[in-house]
């Protein structure tokens, strides 16, 4: 090669999909962090491959056969960028022919060979191809003024080799990509200054049409502003003529709908400004129509406008109950809101927040809210909104300025006071262009929203009316200034017979006539209802009860379509003949009782689930590991769980001497689910304390609670999310804090009733609660062998007998 460099058969490849290298052209370029710390820590100094290829898509193609042309460049400098990322800086070296690529995993590797370097003679026909791209420059280069003065000079110095000055002139002009793409990876430098000329020649076509469009723009300018002039004298005209009280036809249709809109003062004032400038421009300007439509806008919004309240407490009652069936706290709360106004028409209602996993019906719930205070509903949604003018609108500077969402359904709901529903509050995210969460705090507060001024309007709207219903699934990322402005309604999720009723009332109907199916096409008994939700579902709301049913009316009409019209009756073996076997046990059939494997239950946004612990040693040093996708507080806790469980060892007849002689590993199955949060710490000393005394732990029991070093259980959330997704996975009994008995009372009855729980504020108490009396084998033990055993009776009543 004209470099004099040695090429290695095998180098590290680089795809460069926003820069180009040429040979003895030196380049910065920008590379992200898996680009950096891949294939450039493979280079020794010597080359490392650049690979330019046409586009995105062909880059992850293999070669299969066929040459790929790439440029050897040597790196330079490398700089690590604080913002991720790093800055290297390539010398190119010379072209080279790809001739396989291959990918360990890490780094992809090229074999390359060598390309014969351009000659250093000249001949006639480049000659004349090299002055005809000169000539073509000094014409460019003269109409583009960004290039330097001295660049014609420099290039002009470079004509001993027609390769290396085809090169220079593609790396130093502001060409295309593509093209550099194609010239770099030309090997032939006759064809690399036939494509360098065909592209100066585009460039110069484009540059005599931008010349074109300029002057025609400035023309048209021109033009208006002589036709502006004109009717300034015809105004003059007209006033001479005593005609000036002729009003623009325009003008006196925005005047009257102004005169019946019911408008504010403020709103008056300036939409009377806006009016005097409209008649003084011509409507074919463009300022004409951005003021016609500002003024549509404010006049268009409901200023005096609303619904009567029907502050009927029974009708509101019957109506909730007709259409959601359980989420009695929710309907209690909104009756007492309608007491409230019965009461006091000025008051200001609190803005009810539902918090609850996806499913349970707080979306719906809206409708049914403004179905029984006789109000108009609208709502939207917040999920991954950034934007903070999608809230309060854009400012009227910007071209394309319209009002924010608030105000747009407003105006759809055509009253002051609708019911606005704001769906995802939790999902709002921020960045550069503003905080939403700040701008919906405005919409929210009392104190601010009866004077609330969106950036297009510019002017004072009172949303102190409107009756806000926020729905979220977490209330962790909502921020607190804004929670704090928000009355929190939990919903945990529907029990097996609220599912089953609602099924029967809402779900089965909806699903038939959605399928086009006739009401005695089909029917489901009670118990096949029961088999699909126990198991065919297993969630906290209703949306795959209601898929589930519409797949077997599916079913049902494909029958109907084929000619078998006959009546389908959907008992427990009807449902196994269109669903197939059981997703989920509803029962703890199959599972036995084992060491070293303890169910916790978790909190989620989706609603309350189990959380199975499993606990294995193995000869070593007293290692411990944790595995599962854990955040930092499950780590937390399995590292409290086993200092308790250590220090307690002499009360659990547990060899100390093992903890050394055995690594732990602590493992929580699902291991692709990520898991955090402080409610596992009980059953992880359970699990703990099980493993070393060989003692198997309940397989029909759960637990929840977080733990102190001292063997105190402390308080967690989500208790009745919990006991729902315990009941619901046929477990018999549950293990809860002691200062979480208030949150039983949101629990429904017959979840109480079929679920023995059992308060604790000891660990201890909890692990005699949990462990079994036998030592069983590893293989488990049936349910049979252990429903008679009693719990483990630990040493503590032996040690305090003998303290006392």
């Amino acid at each position: 090669m004209s470099s004099g460099v040695e090429t290695p058969e095998r180098l590290p490849a680089l795809r460069l999909l926003a820069s180009v290298v040429f040979p003895d052209d030196v380049v910065s370029v920008q590379l992200p962090d898996e680009e950096c710390a891949a294939p450039l820590d493979f280079i020794d100094d010597a080359h490392a491959l650049v690979a330019t290829i046409f586009d995105a898509p062909r880059a992850e193609r293999s070669i299969d056969g066929q040459h790929e042309i790439c440029v050897l460049a040597r790196v330079v400098q490398r700089m690590q960028m604080p913002g991720g990322g790093c800055q290297v800086v390539f010398q190119g070296v010379a072209r080279a022919r790809v001739v396989d690529l291959e990918d360990d995993g890490n780094i992809r590797w090229a074999h390359i060979v060598q390309v014969e370097p351009d000659s250093e003679e000249i001949d006639e026909d480049q000659s004349r191809a090299v002055l005809r791209v000169l000539d073509l420059l000094t014409d460019y280069l003269q109409k583009d003024g960004t290039y330097p003065e001295d660049l014609e000079n420099i290039l002009r110095m470079n004509l001993e080799s027609t390769g290396r000055f085809a090169d220079m002139v593609a790396a130093y002009l502001h060409l295309p990509l593509p093209v550099k793409r194609e010239v770099a990876t030309t090997v032939d430098s006759a064809e690399r200054l036939d494509m360098l000329r065909r592209s100066i020649e585009a460039e110069l076509a484009r540059f005599t049409i931008e010349t074109d469009i300029h002057k025609r723009v400035r023309d048209q300018i021109e033009d208006r502003q002589r036709e502006q002039y004109l009717r300034q004298q015809m105004k003059a005209i007209r006033r001479e003529l005593g005609d000036e009280g002729s009003p623009d036809e325009d003008g006196d249709k925005l005047a009257e709908q102004m005169r019946t809109a019911g408008l504010s003062a403020e709103a008056r004032e300036i939409v009377e400004r806006e009016l005097r400038r409209l008649r003084s421009i011509s409507p074919s300007s463009a300022e004409y129509h951005v003021i016609r439509n500002y003024v549509s806008w404010v006049m268009e919004l409901p200023w005096k406008k609303r619904t009567r309240d029907r502050l009927d407490i029974s009708r509101a009652r019957k109506i909730l109950h007709e259409q959601h069936s359980g989420l009695d706290k929710v309907k209690e709360r909104i009756v007492e809101h309608l007491a409230v106004k019965k009461l006091n028409r000025k008051a200001r209602g609190s803005i009810l927040c539902l918090v609850g996993p996806p499913g349970v019906g707080k979306t719906t719930l809206g409708r049914s809210v403004a179905k029984s205070l006789g109000r108009k509903f609208v709502r939207m949604s917040v999920g991954g909104l950034r934007d903070e003018a999608e809230i309060k609108g854009h400012r009227r500077t910007y071209v394309g300025a319209m009002p924010g969402k608030v105000i747009q359904l407003l105006k759809r709901a055509g009253v002051r006071n609708p019911v606005l529903q704001i769906d995802e509050i939790d999902k709002m995210g921020s960045d550069h262009r503003g905080d939403p969460a700040s701008a919906v705090l405005e919409v929210l507060d009392p104190e601010c929203n009866a004077a609330f001024r969106d950036h297009y309007l510019d002017v004072g709207f009172d949303l102190s009316d409107v009756f806000f219903l926020v729905t979220a699934n977490v209330l962790d990322s909502i921020p607190s200034a804004l929670r704090d402005r928000l009355e929190i309604v939990r919903i945990g999720g529907y029990t097996q017979r609220e599912k089953l009723a609602i099924a029967r009332t809402h779900l089965v109907p909806r699903a038939i006539k959605e399928n086009g199916l006739r009401e005695d096409a089909v029917r489901f008994t009670s118990g096949g209802l029961e088999r699909i939700i126990e198991g065919h579902t297993r969630e906290a709301g209703l949306r795959e009860l209601e898929r589930t049913l519409k797949k077997i009316c599916r079913k049902v009409a494909t029958r109907w379509v084929e000619g078998n019209e006959e009546l389908v009756r959907v008992g427990k073996q009807r449902v196994s003949d269109f669903l197939g076997a059981p997703r989920y046990k509803p029962d703890l059939a199959g599972r036995c009782a084992e060491v070293g494997v303890a169910t916790g239950l978790a909190w989620t946004a989706y609603g309350g689930t189990l959380l199975s612990i499993e606990a294995n040693r193995m000869v070593g040093k007293g290692d411990i590991v944790v595995t599962g996708q854990l955040g930092d507080v499950m780590k937390e806790s399995a590292r409290a769980a086993m200092s308790f469980v250590r220090a307690h060892a002499s009360e659990f007849d547990i060899d100390s001497a093992e903890f050394a002689r055995y690594d732990i590993h602590i493992h929580f199955p699902e291991g692709a689910t990520p898991k955090d949060g402080p409610s596992a710490g009980v059953a992880i000393a359970t699990c703990l304390a099980s493993l070393f005394t060989g003692r198997a732990v309940r397989h029909d029991l759960a637990m929840t609670g977080e733990i102190t070093l001292k063997g105190k259980v402390l308080e967690v959330g989500g208790i009745k999310e919990k006991l729902l997704a315990a009941h619901r996975a046929g477990i018999r009994t549950v293990l809860i804090p002691q200062d979480n008995v208030k949150d039983l009372e949101e629990v429904p009855e017959e979840v109480r009733k079929e679920l023995i729980v059992v308060a604790t504020d000891d660990v201890e108490q909890n692990i005699c609660e949990a462990l079994l009396n036998i030592v069983v084998p590893k293989h488990g033990t049936s349910l049979a062998e252990v429903s008679e055993q009693a719990p483990l009776q630990v040493a503590k009543e032996k040690n305090a007998k003998q303290r006392n």
